[in-house]
């Protein structure tokens, strides 16, 4: 008996040296250091910001602590240590792809273009480009802004989205870049520019840091489709199937409903299409 026990012992730590070894990537450095670097916006709310306390908040930021907590039970790891990393539009994927953290917890779209520096997890929110513009300006569609100026952040999917838009409607307005939200929240309410595009949720966190919150409007129009990913480096299997797992036990369970309510309660439940996308994130074991 005492000979069965212990070659069940054996057999066991056996199993564990497999599953280390089995390891690879980011993955395994993050069980060896016990340490995972997470990449977060400070701009982009209700997804991604620093909250009262100076600590990352948010819908995406939730779901990833949930996730962060779903590969420690995988590794084995108590305390994983998460060190929190400030990053921008613009430095988010090299960040990412750079190793300077092992994913990116904000409001990015995933795109064709971006998988080749990035890879992404199963998709976490779904959105569009809207449009912000004053409530005096009388516009009440894109179709009003022909001739005047539009706010965009440089490099993003709601400026191609406009730029598009723009040419199917064949209207004549000038696209402004700007190299942050705040600039382009800015331009709108000095009058350097008629409305400001972005992703809708976005616009309506942006107008609550506004001069003047009632007198900004976001129009009705629904410009594109924008999946949300959380940000992973390219072809870390290891890594993405660990992320994609935590997000499948928030999906099945009762976590989502809750993080979402927290998040988006006033704006009412989620949308037939957001709803699909829990399901399908719901990937079964």
């Amino acid at each position: 008996m005492v000979r069965v026990v212990a070659l069940f012992i054996v057999a066991l730590f056996a199993a564990g040296a497999v599953h280390a070894q089995s390891l690879e990537g980011r993955l395994k450095k993050i069980a060896e250091t016990k340490t995972i670097a997470v990449g977060y916006r400070a701009d982009a709310v209700p997804f991604s910001f620093t909250g009262d306390k100076n600590q990352p908040d948010g819908y995406s930021v939730d779901l990833c602590k949930r996730v962060i907590n779903s590969i420690e039970r995988q590794l084995n790891i108590q305390g994983l240590k998460v060190s929190w990393v400030p990053v921008t539009v613009q430095s988010r994927f090299d960040a990412v792809a750079k190793g300077d953290v092992d994913m990116e917890c904000g409001s990015s779209t995933v795109t064709l273009a971006r998988l080749k520096q990035v890879d992404f997890s199963s998709v976490i929110f779904v959105e569009s480009t809207g449009l912000l513009v004053k409530t005096a300006s009388g516009v009440r569609s894109i179709s009003g802004l022909s001739g005047m100026n539009i706010a965009v952040i440089k490099g993003t999917t709601n400026e191609r989205a406009i730029d598009a838009q723009l040419k199917r409607r064949q209207m004549s307005a000038t696209v402004l870049p700007f190299a942050s939200r705040e600039e382009a929240l800015a331009a709108l309410e000095e009058g350097k520019a008629d409305a400001f595009a972005s992703d809708k949720v976005l616009l309506l966190g942006s107008s609550l840091k506004a001069k003047n919150p009632r007198a900004l409007v976001l129009l009705p129009d629904q410009l594109s489709f924008e999946p949300y990913g959380i940000v992973l480096p390219r072809g870390d299997a290891a890594l993405r199937l660990a992320v994609n797992t935590g997000l499948a036990q928030v999906f099945r369970g009762g976590e989502i409903a809750e993080v979402f309510r927290y998040w988006f309660g006033d704006l009412g439940p989620p949308s037939a299409i957001l709803e699909a996308v829990y399901a399908i994130g719901a990937i079964p074991e």
